[in-house]
């Protein structure tokens, strides 16, 4: 099976299910500043994304506590030297809610995030760029993002997705797009369980 993958980084683990991966980047990420990021104001610092955890990372950042949306964001804030306070067991923004304790929250994430979840501050840190291209033919795509998923229909494909989580998922569906499963586990790790469970 042809498989869709939009960050190179899942094309072995794709490969290593037996399956052919197809590269096809849908977005691309703009930062929106440089200036070291300040957070020794808040309790917590709150990160919902790898790609938010690398801009901390590159711009530097002071904070009490930071807490993770997941893993993989939690191992990018490692590998960038950051100390992760709490990592949410639901990957999720309202996994996030219940697992953190009352205090101030700053939420730094991409432009255009969700706020309606955490009673946070925001800091915006990049935004998303959706690209115009050529999708190659694909049995399968995996998706990672609402905006890839919203790239991908733009782009006239109608190929069938593995989302990583109900958020990607609906944003997926709302563009038109058929979505054949769904991760348990918000995660590569999940992702990857989930296009085992349906090939």
């Amino acid at each position: 099976m042809r498989v869709l993958v939009t960050r190179e980084e899942l094309s072995g683990r794709v490969e290593a299910l037996g399956h052919e991966a197809v590269l096809c980047e849908l977005i691309r990420i703009e930062p929106l500043g440089d200036d070291p990021v300040d957070a020794s104001g808040y309790d917590w610092l709150v990160v919902t994304s790898r790609n938010g955890a690398h801009e901390l990372g590159r711009r530097g950042v002071t904070a009490n506590r930071i807490a993770a949306i997941g893993p993989a964001t939690a191992q990018a804030l490692r590998g960038h030297g950051l100390r992760v306070d709490l990592v949410s067991e639901t990957h999720s923004q309202e996994g996030l809610r219940e697992a953190l304790p009352a205090g101030r929250l700053l939420l730094a994430a991409a432009e255009g995030a969700r706020q309606d979840v955490l009673d946070a501050d925001f800091l915006p840190l990049y935004r998303t760029v959706e690209l115009a291209v050529d999708v190659p033919d694909a049995d399968l795509a995996l998706l990672m993002s609402g905006s890839a998923a919203r790239a991908l229909a733009a782009a006239g494909a109608r190929v069938p997705v593995v989302a990583i989580g109900p958020q990607t998922a609906g944003e997926a569906r709302k563009a038109g797009l058929a979505v054949v499963a769904v991760a348990q586990n918000h995660d590569l790790d999940g992702l990857m369980e989930a296009l085992r469970a349906c090939s």
